[in-house]
């Protein structure tokens, strides 16, 4: 008697077979990892959507592996024939992030790229887009970056504006209206 596969494991050998070096990982029923190179990524999302019916996009995402150097993106698309989600995933270099322009497969993902430009800064050269998405006139490090110190900035940016010599902490205004203490775990973000 013959051996049975699961509707994942046939995917994963469909990709391996059409991708030379490409690894894939069943990771839990309807959901399939493909570990690709970034070179791969769109012939990857095209022939997943055009001969493995993945007509759905469904989410791009950024990773930051500040200890390894690199930023991960995750492509996640899904299959409203099969129900499996296919996890796309690839590594960037974290010191000069590019990712080729997939806009064109699915045009939502021009969105998501648009974001991580802004928040990871991760260039999609050829995609239209403007600079500014979501933060106005920023200047610094791409806030989602781990190393990006966010109370630094908040200190720097907020704290000693002019006009603000009546400032005060959220947590002390909310503890003052509150009648309630600030926990001792919030105590340490607060000015004294």
């Amino acid at each position: 008697m013959g051996t049975t596969y699961s509707k994942e494991e046939i995917l994963a050998q469909q990709l391996q077979t059409a991708f030379e070096h490409l690894i894939t990982e069943v990771v839990r029923k309807d959901t399939v990892f493909a570990f690709a190179t970034k070179e791969q990524v769109s012939s990857i999302l095209l022939y997943a959507k055009e001969k493995l019916g993945y007509i759905s996009f469904v989410h791009l995402s950024c990773v930051d592996w500040l200890e390894s150097g690199e930023f991960e993106l995750v492509y996640i698309i899904w299959s409203p024939e099969t129900k499996i989600n296919l996890f796309v995933k690839t590594r960037l270099d974290r010191e000069n992030p590019s990712m080729e322009n997939t806009d064109m497969i699915w045009r939502q993902i021009n969105t998501y790229q648009r974001e991580i430009r802004e928040m990871f800064g991760v260039e999609f050269p050829g995609f239209v887009g403007e600079k500014e998405f979501i933060l106005e006139d920023w200047e610094d490090a791409p806030p989602m970056r781990r190393d990006f110190d966010t109370l630094e900035y908040v200190n720097d940016t907020f704290f000693e504006r002019e006009g603000r010599e009546d400032k005060q902490d959220v947590r002390e205004r909310i503890a003052k209206r509150s009648g309630e203490e600030i926990p001792d775990f919030a105590k340490k973000y607060s000015r004294e």
